[in-house]
């Protein structure tokens, strides 16, 4: 963690975390999975803590948290703003719910944990950066959406929470495309909002409202097929539209996997538009 929060990442996503179990057991699984190397971050002082890493660029943060915090293992997407307790009284300002924090991580920052008004998961963080980490539609090894009911109605609630419609210097901005929301940061998309079919009350943790975390990959069927070697599963369906395992013949470009303990990402090869 070496950059302060400036201006221009305010309202952005910011980092990837996931409060697993095991540490040891999440690295060697997203390491055969994602390819990636780890190396121990300082996110958290007196925690088990790794920095994922794709050709020594910073990608996702693994905290070994989930048990000690009662926490399940997911996937969270973490925004940054000026300040955590500001943020989290618009949460509940606008219907949302905070699960946890804010909660300090001296010297680096606070961060909360809350969902949105249709049970999305999510994290604001105010703090220090992750030097050189960036999420985007293009050319990033990482890729952000929210899956919900209205992408307009969502986008109204995290407007108001993230301070997207304030016109901050250098902050982000929007827009409405069709049925979607894009968020952009100097006119890079970096997350987008997509209306569609969700079953809040799910058994299938996959239909609900959720933040989508994609991981580009080199080779879709080498990581699928990591994923099952090492005790993960394919969710059939897992995709909007239903993607197939690349495995069986389909042609699909993206794949939803589950890792050993539960957390939905989605695999992606590089280069899918």
């Amino acid at each position: 963690m070496a950059e302060p929060t400036t201006a221009q990442a305010l309202g952005a996503p910011c980092w990837l975390s996931l409060a697993a179990r095991d540490l040891d057991a999440a690295q060697r699984f997203y390491g055969a999975v994602l390819g990636w190397t780890f190396r121990k971050g300082d996110l958290e002082a007196g925690s088990a803590y790794a920095v994922g890493e794709r050709d020594g660029v910073p990608v996702a943060g693994i905290a070994a948290l989930a048990a000690e915090l009662a926490l399940p293992v997911a996937w969270t997407v973490f925004f940054a703003v000026e300040d955590a307790d500001a943020a989290v009284a618009r949460i509940r300002e606008r219907g949302g719910t905070v699960g946890v924090g804010p909660v300090s991580y001296p010297p680096q920052g606070r961060a909360a944990l809350a969902t949105d008004r249709d049970g999305a998961a999510f994290g604001v963080w105010e703090g220090r950066l992750v030097s050189r980490w960036q999420v985007g539609e293009r050319g990033t090894p990482a890729w952000v959406e929210l899956h919900t009911r209205d992408a307009f109605d969502a986008a109204v609630f995290y407007a108001g929470v993230l301070r997207w419609a304030e016109e901050l210097p250098g902050c982000c901005e929007t827009s409405y495309e069709e049925d979607r929301v894009v968020l952009r940061r100097d006119g890079v998309a970096v997350a987008r909002l997509d209306s569609g079919p969700v079953e809040a009350a799910s058994s299938r943790p996959q239909l609900r409202p959720r933040w989508l975390v994609r991981f580009r990959v080199p080779d879709l069927a080498a990581s699928v097929a990591a994923v099952k070697e090492h005790g993960g599963v394919v969710v059939p369906g897992g995709e909007w539209g239903g993607a197939r395992d690349p495995e069986t013949g389909g042609d699909e470009r993206r794949v939803v996997v589950r890792d050993p303990d539960g957390a939905l990402f989605t695999l992606e090869a590089d280069g899918t538009r």
